[in-house]
């Protein structure tokens, strides 16, 4: 998940990382009927590298692990709310909708949008992560090392 360095808003930071995650059809099926308001680019989507950093066990010392490809966007509805995305890979259709949620979930319209689209999302996500859970578990192997004792 995308970590939104100083956010003061856990609750969007939480949002922003469902949409980040959220399949393309998903976003474009919630967009048709949900016939947002006109916006204008503040920036327009651009696909660049990110370096992706990780811990030795989850909490040694930072390494980079590599780079990953990401699409961002800016924009503001004519409320003047304001929108980003910040998404994996090169889909800069994603990267609009998703900042289009973003900017409607901070307008009077947020309750409408987390019900229609983030909250289905959120158990969707869950589902699917639930499930590779599982299929990683079927899979699991456990080795046994047996010691032996030298003969004297």
């Amino acid at each position: 998940m995308l970590q939104l360095v100083g956010s003061e808003n856990p609750e969007r930071r939480e949002w922003l990382g469902v949409l980040s995650r959220a399949p393309l059809e998903t976003l474009a099926r919630w967009h048709a009927a949900a016939s947002p308001p006109p916006w204008r680019w503040l920036r327009r989507p651009e696909t660049g590298l990110a370096m992706v950093r990780g811990r030795a066990g989850g909490t040694g010392e930072q390494f980079n692990l590599g780079e990953m490809t990401l699409t961002r966007c800016a924009l503001r509805l004519e409320s003047g709310e304001s929108g980003v995305a910040y998404i994996q890979g090169r889909s800069h259709r994603k990267a609009e909708l998703a900042a289009v949620a973003d900017a409607l979930l901070q307008s009077r319209e947020s309750q409408r949008v987390m019900e229609m689209l983030v909250v289905p999302l959120r158990e969707f996500l869950k589902e699917q992560a639930t499930a590779m859970q599982r299929k990683a578990q079927a899979t699991r192997v456990e080795f046994f090392t047996l010691a032996r004792e030298a003969a004297e």
